[in-house]
């Protein structure tokens, strides 16, 4: 690995790449939201947006241009000087003209002759998750004190499938979330869904009418993020437990570097030492494990989502096929039954429908010996 040292320089908590183009080296997210606004000019993190006459004197004194010149500039890279068609005509801006000679033009219409020539539909999962990010482009909350603080911090974090999931471990983030350095560890702990939190614990097939008392979340509260040598654990709640020291006292007795422990619900991301772009760890459920990796650290501005009530965002989940059930293949599963002579597979999944019809008789007594499981599909969270 790539060796680095750190200093009382400044220039320690700017990002710099330990490995070209993958991570950088370690640094202080609030030390890094100082050097940031130390060095910006005053307005410039600013919500508010300039009048044309501000931006105009503001651009002329930069640029060093007169006022004449600043007259032409303003007609020449006018939108309305961007015609190509009379004046008196409203055009469809879906329809690009045949006989075009900008090159942006010729350009769009290469591409949607391509795009038509794919066919290929996007199903309503697709077009959701493009449009997350976009509903919330520039969106101003109701309140002032709802307000994200100029100068805030907004962090990008991919979330990805547990180690279990082979398919898309290492490839796709589940899920990508914009946080605020404000937030804690505990909060994004709670943004993130995994199908394994929802499971249901226990063995129904005599019972199946019977609501379970829980699901794996609300009994098994234990977590933990690992960042830079630092177990962040939840202990949030009573029954919680430090899941972590197993590995603290395995990695002792190996001459390991040391590690420390914190609690999640007390750190912030701007405590936080990280590196962007280097995977980490979010570890649930005893041995639920997924790659927790910042993706992009920086100053909040005016074209964010500014309702801080609406954080952690939520701007992308990687859709999931759903898993059908194995008799009728068009509910999702609900049931998996292993040991069943009535199934076509061992284990095997059931709709609740066809679960019922075949392995119990009109009194709803239970016909045969087989286990029956409830079954959470991930697809159902799309």
């Amino acid at each position: 690995m790539a060796a680095y040292s750190l200093s009382t320089d400044s220039t320690t908590n700017i990002p710099d790449y330990e490995y070209l183009d993958v991570n950088t080296k370690p640094f202080h997210i609030g030390s890094f939201r100082e050097e940031w606004l130390s060095r910006l000019k005053a307005g410039n993190s600013s919500y508010r947006h300039e009048d044309d006459d501000t931006f105009d004197a503001n651009f002329a004194k930069e640029m060093e241009v007169g006022v004449e010149t600043m007259t032409e500039l303003r007609s020449v890279c006018s939108v309305d000087s961007l015609r190509c068609h009379p004046e008196d005509q409203q055009p469809d801006t879906d329809v690009v003209p045949a006989d075009s000679t900008l090159k942006t033009l010729e350009q769009r219409k290469k591409r949607q002759d391509y795009k038509a020539s794919l066919k290929v539909t996007k199903n309503r999962h697709d077009l959701y998750a493009d449009e997350l990010e976009r509903l919330t482009f520039g969106r101003k909350p109701g309140a002032e004190a709802d307000l994200v603080p100029e100068g805030e911090v907004i962090l990008s974090i991919n979330v990805y499938y547990p180690a279990t999931f082979e398919k898309f471990t290492y490839v796709r983030p589940h899920m990508t979330l914009l946080m605020t350095g404000s937030h804690t560890l505990a909060e994004l702990r709670d943004a993130i869904c995994c199908v394994s939190d929802l499971q249901v614990c226990g063995e129904f097939s005599n019972t199946p009418d019977m609501a379970p008392d829980f699901i794996s979340k609300d009994h098994f509260k234990s977590a933990f993020f690992y960042f830079e040598g630092v177990f962040y654990n939840d202990m949030r709640f009573p029954e919680c437990q430090d899941i972590s020291i197993t590995t603290i006292e395995w990695a002792k007795t190996r001459n390991f570097p040391s590690y420390s422990q914190a609690k999640m619900e007390d750190t912030r991301f701007v405590d936080l030492k990280v590196k962007v772009g280097f995977p980490y760890l979010y570890c649930h459920q005893g041995d639920c494990e997924h790659l927790v990796i910042i993706t992009d650290v920086r100053l909040s501005h005016k074209d964010d989502c500014l309702d801080k009530k609406l954080y952690p965002l939520l701007t992308h989940k990687h859709r999931v096929t759903t898993q059908k059930c194995a008799v009728c293949h068009v509910f999702i599963g609900r049931w998996v039954t292993t040991n069943n002579q009535f199934a076509p597979s061992d284990p095997c999944l059931f709709c609740d429908k066809c679960f019922r019809m075949l392995h119990y008789d009109a009194d709803g007594n239970k016909l045969g010996d087989f286990l029956a499981y409830p079954f959470v599909d991930r697809g159902a969270f799309n």
